[in-house]
């Protein structure tokens, strides 16, 4: 195929080659599985993603062909009770069934809910009011008792806040000229000062930070609370009731105002809109988890709202290739810290998995492993999901 694509460049017009591009990925856009059934009836508990998969090799792209379809008012949503039919060629249809309850996601919204409620990513958290102590000296609080809160300053009795915790600092070196960017994933200590790694001190002072990028800190909701009274008689910290089930409270978590955080409920599966430079969208880390995860497991995407990333974007999961030493050439003894990074050989990445996303911040987002043949782990790259290496 490259061959070819070389030949038309240097002999035909590029309008020639570019209807062939064309051709081709609209071919792509099309390709049915062998043994796509030609009826399917939408089942309670099925996704979009895995109604696709019986049908298209390459799931992420179900809209395209739904958007094909001029009879569908709402391309996208599809009902258990649908019939979904190949009413011609490369195309499906829908004959709409009693439709009484809520559409088929993309993804199953439980596996995916906490995250959407319960977790955020800022750029900086120092200015928020932070619990300074909790009621009888505890060490932690929970539903019922009261934490004191310094730099609430003006708030009134009956103000509700939400009580969060910065849990992690994610941060990005560029290194130019190299591979691929340094990405760091720190846990932060109670007053949310990340602690100390060495492995990432020493790389640091060998790999120096003028190209540091803070992509931003996570905030899990620990529970809610109301104020119960302010600032007042020269008390320099308010109360906060805290009124709802939760996880415990302990000082340094940070309040933010109780308010509608507006979230996708619906995710459509599409490839990234643009191009990324390689290196740049890795897995930043995996929720609940060390290192790895799989199918239906959570993970961090080093790449946001910035980089053209929104809520549905599907890519592929690949493991960075070894680089190793040619021991056939070099010697069967060699030791490999003893052989210069340009004498090595580069090994192909190898595919682990899909990710789609589901919640976009500035500089990260949230995703959700769709399918894997191998675990996905922190450091992996995120490529187009029809990348072929």
């Amino acid at each position: 195929m490259a061959s070819m694509f070389k030949r038309l460049s240097q002999g035909l017009r590029p309008a020639l080659a570019a209807a062939l591009l064309t051709v081709a990925a609209y071919a792509a856009a099309v390709e049915l599985r062998e043994d796509h059934p030609d009826t399917y009836v939408v089942q309670r508990g099925d996704t979009l993603w895995d109604i696709a998969g019986r049908f298209l090799k390459r799931p992420w792209l179900w809209p395209e062909i739904w958007q094909a379809n001029p009879q569908i008012q709402n391309p996208h949503l599809i009902y258990p009770g649908d019939v979904i039919s190949l009413a011609y060629l490369n195309r499906v249809a829908v004959q709409e069934g009693p439709r009484q309850e809520a559409p088929v996601n993309a993804i199953p919204l439980s596996e995916v809910e906490a995250f959407l409620k319960d977790l955020r990513v800022v750029d900086g958290f120092d200015h928020l009011p932070h619990v300074v102590g909790l009621e009888e000296d505890r060490l932690r609080s929970s539903k019922g008792q009261v934490a004191y809160v310094r730099g609430l300053s003006g708030a009134q009795p009956g103000q509700r806040y939400l009580v969060v915790r910065p849990s992690l600092r994610y941060t990005r070196l560029d290194r130019s000229g190299m591979c691929c960017d340094l990405l760091h994933k720190d846990d932060l200590d109670f007053r949310g000062r990340r602690t100390l790694d060495f492995h990432q001190y020493w790389t640091n002072v060998v790999t120096p930070d003028r190209g540091h990028e803070l992509l931003g800190y996570e905030l899990v909701k620990q529970t809610t609370g109301t104020v119960t009274r302010g600032e007042v008689g020269g008390i320099e910290a308010a109360t906060l009731l805290l009124d709802d089930e939760g996880r415990e409270v302990r000082v340094g978590d940070r309040l933010i105002p109780v308010e509608a955080q507006p979230y996708d409920l619906q995710f459509f599966p599409h490839p990234p809109k643009q191009q990324l430079e390689y290196g740049r969208a890795r897995i930043l880390a995996v929720a609940d988890s060390l290192t790895s995860g799989g199918p239906r497991d959570v993970v961090v995407l080093s790449v946001g709202a910035r980089d053209g990333v929104d809520n549905g974007t599907v890519f592929s999961v690949w493991r960075e290739g070894s680089n190793v030493v040619d021991r056939v050439e070099k010697g069967p003894d060699r030791e490999a810290d003893t052989v210069s990074f340009d004498d090595k050989v580069r090994l192909p990445d190898e595919f682990a998995g899909h990710v789609m996303v589901f919640r976009t911040f500035d500089k990260v987002s949230y995703g959700l492993v769709m399918e894997s043949v191998k675990p996905t782990r922190v450091g992996y790259h995120l490529k187009h999901p029809d990348a072929p290496y």
